[in-house]
C-alpha cells in the first residue's frame, strides 16, 4: 500500500462524563485536571466534563443523550427556549473543539466511556480512518488485556457522537463497570489505554514511520430488541446466562439469546454474527438488548507525520 503522511497531531482533547454515570472518563479527567497534565511532550492535551450537569447528578443525561446530539444537523439547528440542554451543550462543546469538519477542529478527540456489558476494552470510530486504526493498532500490541475495536460505517456528517467532532477522534468504551460506580480494574485500562495513546502521538509527531499491517474490527450489521408482550410491549425474557458476558463471541444459529421469565428459552435465527454490548443497561430505554456484527479486516498503509 501507498505511504500516507498526516500534519502533526499536537492539539488533543481528552473528554469524560459525557454520560454522567459512566465515572472512568469522569475520575480520569478530574485526575488529570488535578495533575495539571495539560502537555506530554509536542502535544497539548485539553480535558473536558463534557456533561457536567449530567455527573453532578450522576445520570447518563439530564434531558437528552449528549452523545447523540453531533450531526451536522442538531449542530445547526437553531436553539429556542424549549432546546434541551444537550444540545445547547452539544453546540458549546463544538464550539470549543471544532467546528466539526473545519480546520479549527482538535487534532484528536478521545472520548472515555463505560458500558455494563462485558466488553474488555473496545474502540469505536466512524469510517476508515488510518490515524485512529494506527492508534488502535498500538495499543493492541502493547496491553495484556484484549483490545477490541468497533468500525461504525457512518459519513461524518451524519456521525452522533462527541469523538466525531475532532478532525480524527475515537470513542474508549471499557466494561463491566456498573453506573454511578468506579472499579480500579476499569479504571486501570482507561488509564493504560490512554497513557498509550500519548505515547503514540510523541512517537508521531517525532518522525516515527508506523509501518503497514492488518487489525480486525467488528461491523454492527443489526441491532435486536428484549421479547416483548405484544399488548403491554413489556420485557418477557432476560439475556439467557450462556449468551451474558460472552460479548464477541461468535452467535451461532440454535445457540440461546433469551430466557423467558417463566423458562422458556429462545435461539438465535439465521446466520452467525458477533455480539455486543450484550444486556448494556442504556440500552433498555433503546429497546436493544445487543447488537450484532460481522468481524472484518483491515489493511493498513505505513503512516507517518508530513515534514516541513
Amino acid at each position: 500500500m501507498e505511504h500516507v503522511t498526516f500534519p502533526p497531531l499536537n492539539r488533543v482533547a481528552i473528554c469524560g462524563g459525557t454520560h454522567g454515570n459512566e465515572m472512568s472518563g469522569v475520575y480520569m479527567v478530574r485526575e488529570m485536571q488535578k495533575q495539571k497534565e495539560d502537555q506530554a511532550g509536542s502535544v497539548s492535551i485539553t480535558t473536558i466534563m463534557s456533561n457536567p450537569r449530567a455527573v453532578d447528578a450522576c445520570r447518563r443525561y439530564i434531558d437528552t443523550d449528549l452523545n447523540r446530539c453531533f450531526t451536522d444537523a442538531l449542530l445547526s439547528a437553531p436553539i429556542t427556549d424549549s432546546t434541551p440542554y444537550e444540545l445547547r451543550r452539544a453546540r458549546e462543546l463544538n464550539d470549543q473543539l471544532g467546528p466539526k469538519g473545519s480546520e479549527g477542529a482538535v487534532d484528536l478527540l478521545l472520548d472515555l466511556h463505560n458500558t455494563t456489558a462485558n466488553m474488555g476494552l473496545c474502540l469505536i470510530f466512524y469510517s476508515i480512518d488510518w490515524v485512529t486504526l494506527h492508534i488502535y493498532k498500538y495499543i493492541q500490541s502493547k496491553m495484556t488485556t484484549p483490545v477490541e475495536a468497533i468500525q461504525l460505517d457512518i459519513s461524518i456528517s451524519k456521525a452522533y457522537s462527541l469523538e466525531s467532532v475532532g478532525k480524527h477522534g475515537f470513542a474508549l468504551e471499557v466494561g463491566p463497570q456498573p453506573n454511578g460506580v468506579v472499579r480500579a480494574d476499569i479504571f486501570n485500562m482507561v488509564k493504560e489505554a490512554v497513557d498509550l495513546t500519548k505515547e503514540w502521538l510523541q512517537l508521531f509527531n517525532s518522525g516515527e514511520t508506523f509501518e503497514e499491517g492488518e487489525v480486525e474490527a467488528y461491523v454492527p450489521v443489526k441491532t435486536v430488541d428484549y421479547p416483548r408482550d405484544p399488548v403491554t410491549n413489556e420485557i418477557t425474557a432476560s439475556i439467557h446466562p450462556q449468551l451474558q458476558d460472552n460479548d464477541f463471541k461468535l452467535l451461532q444459529p440454535g445457540d440461546p439469546t433469551f430466557q423467558s421469565f417463566s423458562g422458556e428459552t429462545m435461539r438465535h435465527e439465521g446466520e452467525a454474527f458477533y455480539p455486543f454490548f450484550v444486556n448494556e443497561c442504556a440500552y433498555y430505554e433503546k429497546k436493544i438488548a445487543f447488537n450484532l456484527g460481522k468481524k472484518i479486516t483491515l489493511a493498513l498503509p505505513s503512516i507517518s507525520v508530513k515534514k516541513d
